[in-house]
């Protein structure tokens, strides 16, 4: 494996990026999830990366075959029939535009054509600039600004284009509930979130860790609110890489919200940019550990536009090889209790280092 990975050499990072992305807006200005946020993460993006060192994935509309590998055609109809309405509301946090269909389907396709790719390539890298966000998207459902579940769609086309296992992982501040919901039963999805809790959506609680033939193969590292960087990094080598280590993904796929940097105003957590740089780096090592260097990161939070923007830069700048590594440091009582909790769910499943 080691001398598999050491032949690997990255390709251009692959970009998945649409002006049309930005018509999704709730018409007033005031929302958090607006389209300036993709202006900050393409300026990250250019900062780190210029142009040749990227390769561009076209968005294209997702087809209903894709979408109903993780939503149901009854939510899909009831989606279309809402959007064709102006401006709305899907729920109380999820707004609709006259521009939010062909954003939502022209994301899903572009992240699903991004995954084919990173499916079918060594050595390949992939940053999907994606609104609306997708992974409290459920099923049956939209909530928490998402509509379709834009990692969940990714993770579901490589499993149709031929890989056995696939992991995502979710660093993004708030729960991964509906991508959650999609695998929670299926051991060829590894799913692991970070998150801070107990916090919106109200799930990711250490006990919660897959069903049936899945059970063990959702990790929830429920975290107190103003963990920081030295959490994260005890939560990485202790958690997140031992497992994906052993799981052994042929992908992996990051839900990558910044909303757990200590600048962001929708939660109260204390990462900044150099702590998204380092568990890039650790997730980026490992696929080259595992032969292949697949890995992708779909944006999904993050609502300081400046935090967001250095966030995306130091991720990308870890996709063409600046290496950051992880925190050390101790850990508070709490924030030690809870990845102690997260072991003990998952022990009869894997074996865990307290490093």
């Amino acid at each position: 494996m080691a001398e598999a990975a050491a032949k690997l050499v990255p390709s251009p990072v692959a970009i998945v990026d649409d002006a049309r992305f930005d018509a999704h807006h709730d018409g007033s200005g005031h929302h958090p999830e607006c389209p300036e946020r993709l202006l900050a993460a393409r300026e990250g993006l250019r900062a780190a990366l210029g142009d040749a060192a990227t390769a561009s994935v076209g968005a294209r509309e997702a087809r209903q075959e894709e979408l109903c590998r993780v939503h149901s055609p009854h939510y899909l109809e009831r989606l279309l029939a809402r959007l064709t309405r102006g401006y709305g509301n899907l729920d109380p946090d999820t707004y609709f535009s006259p521009g939010t269909r062909e954003a939502a389907w022209l994301a899903a396709g572009g992240v699903i054509d991004m995954a084919q790719l990173l499916a079918s390539s060594t050595g390949q890298r992939g940053f999907a600039l994606l609104r609306p966000p997708g992974h409290h998207a459920v099923p049956t459902g939209s909530m928490g600004f998402c509509l379709l579940n834009n990692v969940a769609l990714a993770a579901a086309a490589a499993r149709a284009r031929g890989l056995e296992r696939v992991a995502i992982v979710d660093w993004d501040v708030h729960h991964g509930n509906g991508t959650q919901d999609m695998f929670y039963d299926d051991p060829n999805v590894l799913f692991i979130s970070l998150h801070q809790f107990p916090f919106y959506p109200g799930t990711g609680a250490a006990r919660e860790i897959g069903s049936g033939a899945g059970a063990g193969y959702t990790a929830n590292v429920a975290l107190p609110a103003e963990s920081g960087p030295e959490t994260y990094g005890a939560a990485f080598r202790e958690i997140v890489l031992p497992m994906l280590r052993a799981y052994a993904p042929e992908l992996i796929l990051v839900s990558a919200g910044f909303d757990a940097h200590q600048r962001d105003p929708l939660a109260s957590m204390n990462l900044d940019h150099q702590t998204y740089s380092a568990m890039a780096t650790s997730l980026i090592d490992l696929a080259s550990e595992l032969g292949h260097g697949r890995i992708g990161f779909v944006l999904e939070g993050g609502y300081d536009l400046y935090a967001l923007s250095d966030s995306v830069r130091a991720v990308a700048s870890a996709s063409r090889g600046l290496r950051t590594e992880l925190p050390l440091g101790k850990l508070h009582d709490r924030e030690r209790a809870a990845l102690d909790q997260t072991r003990h769910y998952l022990s009869p499943h894997w074996q865990l280092p307290m490093v």
